[in-house]
């Protein structure tokens, strides 16, 4: 099974992360924050990847460090999960409308980060979430998930549905990224030989 587990606690977060990229998206996500787990939810279910997280945060502060946290262990997770990324497609994207919202997200499993973030959100806050914080998200796991990620809004006007759509595109694309080819199921998906 391609699955881990990664714990990391700093002074100002305590977090668990458990994947199985071989699930079908079932998915229990507990971090303080609503409407990121609410969107962590759209991770798992749209990506097939279960996903069980844990987070305790200082969030007397903020929910920056909780978000970004997250992201980094979430990105360590998937790079223990793919191993060797032997049969995987590696590369995939997804054009996905919600409502007045659509989003493009690109990525390859390359193991060179690299992001590019083309979205503005309307508004600062969805409820009581900092709309910033996604990026910062998407950064963090492009970052130690090593993923070359490109995501671009394409039309929206609503903050939580733009940011749901970014959610769910990524998702989408990581699913195909992540399956086994059954064509080169037993080779690195580059002329390299590694990645």
């Amino acid at each position: 099974m391609r699955s881990a587990e990664v714990s990391r606690t700093t002074a100002e977060t305590e977090i668990t992360v458990q994947i199985n990229l071989d699930g079908t998206g079932v998915y229990d996500n507990q971090t303080g924050v609503g409407f990121f787990d609410h969107m962590l939810d759209q991770l798992s279910r749209h990506s097939l990847i279960d996903m069980t997280i844990r987070a305790k945060g200082d969030y007397h502060i903020d929910d920056h460090h909780t978000v970004e946290d997250v992201g980094i262990a979430l990105g360590q997770a998937l790079t223990q999960a793919l191993g060797d990324k032997k049969g995987i497609r590696r590369y995939a994207a997804c054009h996905l409308p919600m409502d007045d919202a659509q989003v493009r997200a690109a990525l390859d499993l390359s193991a060179r980060p690299y992001l590019i973030w083309n979205v503005e959100m309307p508004t600062q806050k969805i409820g009581t979430f900092d709309t910033e914080l996604v990026r910062e998200f998407f950064q963090a796991l492009s970052t130690h998930g090593g993923i070359t990620l490109h995501v671009d809004q394409i039309h929206g006007f609503n903050s939580h549905h733009i940011a749901e759509a970014t959610f769910k595109a990524v998702a989408r694309a990581l699913r195909d990224a992540v399956e086994t080819d059954p064509r080169k199921a037993d080779a690195i998906p580059s002329t390299k030989g590694a990645l």
